[in-house]
């Protein structure tokens, strides 16, 4: 927390006879200081993930990207690479490794795709008619196909089936028609029966080939914006990061959700559905209806009698909610008794208290946050406008980024703080975490963390502070007194986030056994802005791939070792192993000294140009 005493005196100011303001030798150090910080920010927020997006005219140059890998790694024709990177979810890195891990032919076998060769019908020897084995009809040679699998029928056959599998959806990867083949059909054979009678439906399975590069792919996921903005994002690192479209839409990219760090993907997913479930309906279910002890879903009673009967078949008191028998009188249930006062009872009924009013704690705190965010979000026109007046008169002060700057951070450090009190709700309750810690040990640890939650809130509260105030009506003196302030609490502020996240990243969740979580990293200057794929990246690619063998060899010389394995495979999968991060699901540890990048902006009716132009 910074003290009055870290803040330099207007007394400190170097101030010429004539000209602007300048920082004496000891302002010149922290100015340094908070601009080495700031630039060892920016190197640390590279070292974990790379996005670009992808529109609608750039998706096809992405696609052929990683087709062309395959294609002169195995030797493959284009439609074969496709069908292999479709099975494997578009994950050339993951192909490389299976290719030296399985060789050659299983590696095909399971993703279904069979070579010309093992064709085994002579179509040459049907001169005169060929019975088809689907319709029984006379058919000419040259009204059949035979699929690379070796099994042939005729071309209406072949259409009709195609047709049902595309309007189904499954037109990604239509496996033959033959019972237990799992052979995938030609893609090209595909598009040319079908296109003859159906030119739409063949319209259509060229653009599901075209986005399985989105669907089927891991690394890439449409942006979550409504209306769609029609755009996608790449990432190629560490899949746990928050992301920015050109759209504006700051998101999730592991749940496509609101970016939400420091809260897990699992937490956020259980936060939100709690705070829906606390709603008005949710509110008269439990005042007006009890839970079947058998199938725990909730009934109404309708009628005067005690005895209640749950659509599932199971009977219970209406008073105590206790299973029993169907036997009963007006006044009595056989065999059950619940006029009498019961300790345990009492004792569930506090519980219940307890977790509302702990529930109530944290949430109140989390709306609070969200609110202020909201209210401050309006600050920046505010601040634009007393920035021209400030520009506009006497004055030697002629620079306001600092203001901008300021608010900000301003900004990120308010929704840190709000997803904070979510996190907290579930790392240090029973919902989740219940045998992973002792009492002893989350008390620990829970202190640890409200710490520095604390010292957090204590100077987002006093940076908002000193934004508010109206600079504009200042001296010059009081204007560089208030730029020191906001300054400062500027860089502690964000020296404080990386502190916490290191603490949830290293001292929370690295430990635990039982559970995966992984959080976003924090980065300084907000979610990564995604740059735009170029169009041209496809032949760009195609020379750098030719002059890299590191990542492929030439179609034409597929060097293979002893055991049936392309050589290359293994140089390229230790290349990429050395380059990517872990996707294995495990919590991460990050030692202190790597990135622990920007908190994403809360995106609650928040403007895109918030974002820092850093």
């Amino acid at each position: 927390m910074a003290d009055e005493e870290d803040f330099p005196s207007s007394s400190d100011l170097e101030e010429p006879e004539d000209g602007d303001f300048y920082l004496s030798d000891h302002e010149d150090d922290i100015a340094e200081n908070v601009l080495q910080d700031l630039e060892d920010g920016r190197q640390e927020d590279c070292n974990w993930s790379v996005s670009s997006v992808i529109t609608k005219e750039s998706l096809l140059a992405a696609q052929k990207e990683d087709l062309r890998k395959i294609m002169e790694l195995l030797a493959l024709s284009e439609q074969h690479a496709r069908t292999l990177l479709i099975y494997y979810r578009w994950d050339v890195e993951r192909i490389f490794e299976l290719l030296e891990q399985k060789g050659k032919d299983k590696l095909f076998t399971e993703a279904g795709l069979t070579m010309s060769e093992n064709k085994v019908i002579d179509l040459s020897s049907y001169s005169d008619s060929f019975t088809c084995s689907i319709c029984f009809e006379d058919v000419p040679p040259v009204a059949i196909t035979e699929m690379d699998c070796g099994h042939c029928y005729c071309n209406n056959c072949w259409t009709g089936y195609f047709v049902v599998k595309i309007n189904d959806g499954q037109s990604r990867r239509i496996s033959c028609m033959t019972p237990k083949c799992n052979a995938v059909c030609d893609e090209a054979i595909v598009r040319s029966l079908v296109s003859a009678r159906h030119p739409d439906i063949a319209d259509r399975f060229e653009r599901f080939l075209l986005e399985s590069y989105i669907e089927d792919n891991n690394k890439v996921k449409w942006c979550p914006s409504v209306p769609h903005c029609g755009n996608a994002i790449r990432v190629l690192g560490d899949i746990y990061c928050e992301v920015e479209c050109t759209c504006g839409m700051q998101f999730c990219f592991s749940c496509l959700s609101e970016a939400h760090s420091p809260c897990s993907c699992i937490m956020w997913e259980h936060w939100t559905k709690k705070c829906h479930d606390e709603s008005e309906t949710v509110n008269w279910i439990t005042v007006n209806t009890k839970p079947c002890p058998k199938c725990h879903k909730p009934v109404e009673k309708n009628g005067g009698c005690n005895l209640v009967a749950c659509i599932c078949g199971q009977a219970f008191c209406w008073l105590c909610g206790g299973a029993t028998g169907r036997d009963h009188t007006w006044s009595t249930i056989t065999g059950h008794s619940c006029g009498r006062f019961k300790e345990d009872k009492t004792k569930l009924i506090e519980c219940a208290r307890r977790d509302l009013y702990r529930y109530m704690h944290y949430h109140n705190r989390y709306k609070a946050h969200t609110d202020s965010l909201k209210q401050e979000s309006n600050l920046k026109e505010t601040i634009q406008g007393k920035i021209a007046i400030s520009e506009n008169k006497e004055s030697r002060i002629k620079d306001y980024s600092w203001v901008i700057n300021g608010l900000n951070r301003l900004f990120r450090s308010r929704r840190v703080l709000s997803y904070s009190y979510p996190f907290a709700f579930y790392m240090f309750g029973d919902e989740l975490f219940k045998d992973e810690m002792t009492s002893q040990e989350r008390d620990l640890k829970q202190n640890l963390f409200e710490d520095q939650q604390q010292q957090l809130e204590s100077n987002v509260e006093k940076l908002s502070m000193f934004l508010e105030k109206d600079f504009q009506d200042f001296s010059d003196e009081e204007v560089m007194e208030n730029m020191k302030h906001v300054i400062n609490l500027s860089s502690v502020i964000d020296r404080l986030c990386k502190q916490m996240y290191q603490c949830i990243e290293n001292d929370l969740l690295y430990p635990l056994q039982r559970a995966t979580h992984n959080i976003a990293p924090y980065k300084s200057k907000g979610p990564e802005k995604a740059s735009e794929l170029p169009q041209c990246l496809a032949s760009n690619q195609a020379r750098n791939t030719k002059s890299n063998k590191m990542d492929v060899l030439p179609h034409h010389v597929p060097a293979v070792s002893a055991s049936g394995t392309t050589l290359s495979a293994k140089r390229t999968r230790q290349f990429h192993a050395a380059s990517s991060s872990d996707e294995t699901g495990s919590s991460r540890k990050r030692s202190k000294n790597e990135s622990i990048g920007a908190a994403p902006l809360f995106d609650l009716n928040m403007p895109a140009e918030v974002v820092d132009k850093i």
